[in-house]
């Protein structure tokens, strides 16, 4: 069956998901009891044996296929790099201090089950994905309950993924002048222009940020996507190799640039020299805790559990990669999520080893704290800032693909809508970020509301909804379990508001920092 020149018509990132092509093409070899649910063909099974089939011929000497929507061909690792970058967030910074308040079991525990919690979620859009053989999350939603259910997956990945650019932005504004004014050692009062982040924000968007975003397709920011995760390998790097350059209690820097000591703890128990200089030492809070229950403690669950957020990505990496099935699928997703993991609790165990309950929400400035014109930690801002910003493009293409899928859904690529999505999307960030940075607060009761949506709640729904009552009664096991995640989806969100309701009532500081 040769693919019409209709079903390979790509949207603005590379991805052919026009809902006339998504909906006719599948339905040549689909009965009319299939859109109803009840009698799906399997385009891409869920244990992956038609894997072996695929260099087989069918009947009339052709391949069978599956997906019709476009043919990928992004490799293996770029997709990995992808959706690593994707993964990979600010909250990283943070985890540390997430540490500090639940102690290192705890936080083991609860980054484990995260993570586990997180494949299975791809598992069940995969699964989806292949039962329909569509790879939009927008189009999964249509055909588990329509248009209603179409716009709740391209209204929530939107606004989750406009909060995610626009603190990542916020970032650029807020530390890049701060980096540069280290390095140069200029007055913090100085009033030149590459010391306002204001106009910084709005260079690195142009230069960088929309060029990339201009790409019309995903696979090719692999290359960046590696470059961004080399930068957070350094900033884990480094935050190893300053655990044992750093002594507990730490002495912190004066304005004079005199190593005048601070004792930072109440009680004494023993003292250690160090370069010369005598350090009072407190056992209790220069050695690490197993498990830790504070006010604090509750703050970090939320922060852990949006700690893997890349659903909105999963299913256009899928659409782009080479040779797609759903066990490569999934081997992708497996791999860029023990990364990640590996990478977040290396992070965070260090750091947390390194300052104890000293650590700040924000890992790095508590490194200030020390010698804010430490050049290695300089670099590691650097590379951090750099690996945000390279995250952005990654970001903003789910966007666009969800704003083509509710306003352009019969529409055959364009690069007058590819580029002119992105300009708005930019200038609409950049505005936010320059002249509304308190919207920030906002974004984070949407990112608590779109975050369960996309991560448990529809994925689990759209499962129960599209897979075959006759293949799995509403009684079997795989959907129970599908039901029992989107409740589990339900209580993170109402979790999650509770605490933001809380923080905002009571006035005091959030433990900050999520995906």
């Amino acid at each position: 069956m040769e693919p019409a020149q209709s079903e390979m018509n790509i949207l603005s990132n590379g991805k052919g998901h026009d809902l006339g092509d998504e909906m006719c093409v599948p339905m040549k070899i689909m009965s009319e009891e299939d859109q109803n649910g009840t009698q799906a063909v399997r385009f891409d099974d869920a244990d992956g044996t038609l894997e072996s089939e695929e260099f087989l011929p069918s009947g009339d000497g052709k391949k069978p296929i599956r997906f019709t929507d476009f043919e990928g061909k992004t490799s293996f690792g770029m997709s990995v790099f992808n959706l690593g970058n994707a993964i990979m967030g600010s909250g990283i910074l943070g985890l540390a201090y997430a540490m500090a308040n639940t102690g290192i079991l705890l936080f083991l525990f609860l980054l484990s089950g995260v993570a586990g919690l997180s494949s299975y979620s791809i598992h069940l859009l995969l699964k989806s994905s292949g039962i329909v053989g569509i790879r939009a999350y927008e189009q999964l939603g249509f055909r588990a309950f329509g248009t209603p259910g179409k716009m709740a997956a391209g209204i929530a990945i939107t606004l989750q993924n406009i909060g995610a650019m626009s603190s990542y932005l916020y970032i650029v504004k807020s530390e890049l002048p701060l980096v540069i004014q280290a390095f140069l050692k200029a007055d913090p009062n100085s009033d030149l222009w590459y010391m306002n982040g204001n106009y910084l924000v709005i260079m690195v968007s142009a230069c960088i940020i929309l060029p990339l975003a201009l790409m019309k397709q995903l696979g090719y920011l692999g290359y960046t996507s590696g470059f961004s995760l080399s930068c957070m390998v350094f900033f884990l790097s480094a935050v190893i190799f300053k655990k044992f350059q750093i002594p507990c209690p730490f002495e912190e820097f004066t304005a004079n640039s005199t190593a005048a000591h601070v004792n930072l703890t109440t009680s004494t128990h023993s003292h250690e020299y160090h370069n010369g200089l005598v350090h009072e030492v407190d056992d209790a809070h220069c050695s690490p805790r197993m498990f830790t229950i504070n006010s604090q403690t509750a703050y970090t669950i939320p922060i852990l559990a949006f700690a893997f957020v890349c659903h909105p990505e999963v299913l256009p990496i899928y659409t782009e990669l080479r040779n797609p099935t759903k066990r490569k699928m999934q081997q992708v997703s497996n791999i860029s999520i023990l990364v990640m993991y590996t990478m977040y609790f290396l992070a965070a165990l260090f750091g947390y080893l390194t300052f104890y309950d000293n650590v700040e929400p924000e890992l790095l400035h508590t490194y200030s704290r020390i010698d804010p014109y430490d050049t290695l930690i300089l670099c590691v801002r650097v590379a951090v800032l750099t690996a945000v910003t390279l995250t952005v493009p990654i970001v903003l293409y789910p966007v666009r693909r969800a704003i083509l899928q509710m306003l352009f859904p019969n529409k055959a690529f364009s690069w007058l809508r590819h580029v002119a999505i992105a300009l708005v999307l930019l200038t609409l960030i950049n505005m936010l970020v320059i002249f509304a940075p308190n919207i920030l607060g906002i974004f984070g009761i949407i990112g608590a509301t779109s975050a369960p949506c996309l991560i448990f709640i529809f994925p689990a729904v759209f499962y129960i909804r599209i897979v075959p009552k006759d293949d799995e009664p509403m009684n079997s096991t795989p959907k129970i379990l599908a039901a029992c995640f989107a409740a589990l989806g339900v209580s993170f969100m109402v979790m999650s508001l509770s605490f933001i309701v809380i923080d905002w009532t009571t006035g005091s500081s959030n433990a900050g920092g999520g995906h």
